[in-house]
């Protein structure tokens, strides 16, 4: 004779297999989605043609994993490889001086997002023959139809030339 109590475990000790099997599944589902999810933070998709020149949708840099991206005005990914603008220098987003240098370079951040996102560009080794500052970084100039993206940000009042007075973003 079978108690209510022991009907019950009964059809737990049953259903418990299925139940450690569905388990396993979706633990290994939520496991793949969140790789998936963390693998793309910072990646797009880019493309090279011998016509165009480059071609990629650049997001803003965000987590560890970092391919092709925008870190700030002057600095990106790129497949892999992180280029600093060599013709601009822009204001500081990591440790700005102050509120109104964060502000410039967050605008001056998703300036260079758009301009990237806009069409296809070059990246040209400067004419001083340069290619890795001290840092490792390669230096590139960011050009399109032969105009170098960096002076659009320098006109904008969002960088400065490279190699002139360096701009006191915190003056009023």
């Amino acid at each position: 004779m079978h108690t209510s109590g022991s009907l019950r475990r009964g059809r737990r000790a049953a259903a418990s297999p299925y139940r450690r099997w569905a388990a396993l599944v979706l633990a290994a589902l939520a496991g793949l989605g969140a790789a998936m999810l963390w693998a793309g933070q910072g990646e797009a998709q880019s493309t090279r043609t011998a016509a165009e020149g480059e071609r990629a949708l650049f997001p803003i840099c965000k987590g560890p994993v970092r391919v092709t991206c925008v870190v700030d005005g002057d600095t990106i990914w790129y497949r892999g490889t992180k280029i600093r603008i060599a013709d601009i220098d822009t204001p500081e987003v990591s440790q700005p001086g102050c509120p109104r240098e964060r502000e410039l370079g967050r605008r001056a951040t998703e300036r260079l997002r758009q301009l990237l996102n806009a069409g296809a560009f070059r990246l040209d080794i400067p004419p001083d023959g340069r290619s890795r500052d001290r840092f490792g970084r390669e230096l590139r100039i960011v050009t399109r139809n032969g105009q170098s993206l960096g002076a659009v940000l320098v006109r904008e009042g969002l960088a400065t030339r490279w190699g002139g007075p360096r701009r006191a973003w915190c003056a009023a």
